[in-house]
């Protein structure tokens, strides 16, 4: 299970070095996640709305079901992990009253927020349909895989 996440994980790093936008990037990520991890039945970035901030729209993704589009910022769990600036697990959402549902299938959940230069961008959420799917090792690979996102939108943001 490591070594794929250390396969992907420089996968993702080299592709960022050649993405001509973060979009591409995020879609590139979305997707080869869904693929290559069983668990991970949807996979996507919520963004910041920059038309309206106190908002998550969606942003590219993959998976088996349509998402929130627009999330409130106080809302569901991806609103939990933007307000309190870290990363929310959630092992079974039916017992978490701050879920959101995108589908009735999902059973556990992790949200990752993307801050850059200390201001929140967006965020990495995935829905799995078995309980318990984001244990400390996933936990760790997911928040890495945020990171080369967060690390691309900072040289793409002038300081």
């Amino acid at each position: 299970m490591i070594a794929v996440h250390e396969e992907l994980l420089q996968e993702f790093h080299k592709f960022a070095s050649g993405a001509p936008t973060a979009q591409i990037l995020m879609k590139h990520i979305a997707q080869r996640l869904h693929e290559t991890k069983a668990r991970y039945n949807w996979v996507g970035f919520y963004l910041v709305d920059p038309a309206d901030p106190g908002f998550l729209v969606v942003g590219p993704y993959a998976g088996s079901f349509s998402p929130n589009v627009r999330i409130p910022l106080d809302t569901g769990l991806c609103g939990a992990a933007a307000t309190g600036g870290h990363t929310v697990v959630v092992d079974d959402v039916n017992q978490d009253p701050r879920y959101l549902p995108g589908s009735s299938m999902v059973i556990s959940e992790i949200v990752v927020p993307i801050s850059v230069k200390g201001k929140l961008a967006g965020e990495l959420d995935i829905e799995s349909y078995f309980p318990g799917t984001f244990i400390r090792p996933e936990k760790d690979f997911v928040e890495a895989c945020a990171a080369v996102v967060r690390d691309y939108l900072g040289k793409a943001q002038p300081a």
